[in-house]
């Protein structure tokens, strides 16, 4: 079964073909995203990339995690579920002092 490894620090110019080609060093890889910001277009500085099993997935973290990548310490462990946020208020928030 395939296991999701999340990979932060990365450089922001970074494409998901150089994230895959660098993880296809431990083994199969079955995708590999950056997450990009969606006002600007430019790289969060993260990513995920879904190893084949977990063996593979295991390896690549024993191979990565805090090594350097492009002049940045790579963090590279288990993605966990994305958790619940609330939902952001829109703008004005009413607070503050108002002088009529």
């Amino acid at each position: 079964m395939a296991k999701k490894l999340y990979v932060g620090g990365l450089p922001y110019s970074t494409t998901d073909d150089e994230l895959r080609a660098h993880f296809e060093q431990a083994g199969a890889v079955e995708s590999a995203t950056i997450i990009m910001d969606k006002m600007s277009g430019r790289s969060k500085g993260f990513g995920f990339v879904e190893m084949s099993n977990d063996a593979d997935a295991e390896k690549a973290i024993s191979m990565f995690n805090g090594q350097d990548f492009g002049g940045r310490k790579l963090t590279v462990n288990e993605a966990r579920p994305m958790e619940a946020r609330p939902p952001r208020s829109g703008g004005f928030s009413g607070g503050g002092r108002r002088d009529y």
